[in-house]
């Protein structure tokens, strides 16, 4: 069953695509009375995903990445009768191994490893480190590729090994949640309030490809966030704008989100 127009009217045009997946994922839990599994989905994609549930009503939905407070998480459909577990989400923690006294390894580094390897983004969930070791959630069947396909990351020779989801780091969080208020939800005006730049300078990260929403590359300073979006700024970090919350005595909007600086 296609999804309905009333759907559609909620979110973005170009988000049509991801709103026939989930709906058809959605629809197969119905039709086949069974749960059915998405790939990691970003903030974004489970924002959407679970409104798409709450307006249809006959198809539950639970997600999980790993760890509770996960960004990346995968996605359960499944009737009334169904009780999830853990491991109905079929994901691999895996860790790192590699020379900690005498190399650093970095987010970007290993994440740029993993999808050179020859993976989809889609199947990858959170890099989490304690400051010292790295491990990344992954879906179970890529698990073994990728094991014997990454030895090394950026010149350091490592070795990935599988750990039980219970041996996860405690996550070193660097995001900081904050309440503001802003003048526009314009993608050049949050980053200029954010990082405390010029519109000018925030416009140019845009002309230099250097900023991604929902993790694609937007060149559009103009472009408006909606909740739970993700602006990723080369150099300066990410925002997520968690919900908009109204709007201040002074016409201001107010809203909560969380910042990560680099």
């Amino acid at each position: 069953m296609a999804a309905s127009d009333s759907i559609y009217q909620h979110f973005r045009v170009e988000e049509a695509p991801l709103i026939d997946a989930l709906n058809d994922m959605i629809n197969q839990a119905a039709s086949e009375y069974r749960p059915i599994l998405s790939h990691f989905l970003n903030p974004r994609e489970l924002f959407i995903a679970r409104t798409m549930v709450n307006m249809q009503g006959n198809v539950n939905m639970s997600s999980y990445g790993g760890i509770e407070d996960a960004e990346r998480k995968r996605a359960l459909f499944y009737p009334d009768y169904y009780e999830p577990e853990s491991t109905d989400f079929q994901i691999t923690l895996m860790e790192v191994i590699y020379p900690h006294k005498f190399a650093v390894l970095h987010h970007g580094s290993i994440l740029g490893t993993l999808v050179n390897s020859g993976i989809q983004r889609e199947v990858l969930g959170d890099i989490i480190t304690d400051s010292k070791r790295w491990q990344f959630f992954v879906e179970d069947p890529i698990a073994p590729f990728l094991k014997g396909e990454v030895d090394r990351i950026s010149r350091v020779k490592v070795r990935l090994q599988g750990r039980p989801i219970s041996e996860r780091v405690s996550q070193i969080s660097e995001w900081e949640e904050v309440e503001d208020t802003v003048s526009s939800l314009r993608a050049d005006a949050l980053i200029s309030h954010f990082y405390n730049l010029s519109r000018k300078h925030a416009k140019d990260l845009f002309h230099a490809h250097k900023v991604q929403l929902n993790w694609m590359v937007l060149d559009k300073p103009d472009y408006e966030l909606s909740d739970y979006d993700i602006l990723s700024v080369r150099g300066y970090g990410r925002i997520r704008l968690n919900e908009q919350n109204g709007v201040s005595k002074k016409g201001k909007l107010k809203i909560s989100a969380a910042v990560l600086r680099k």
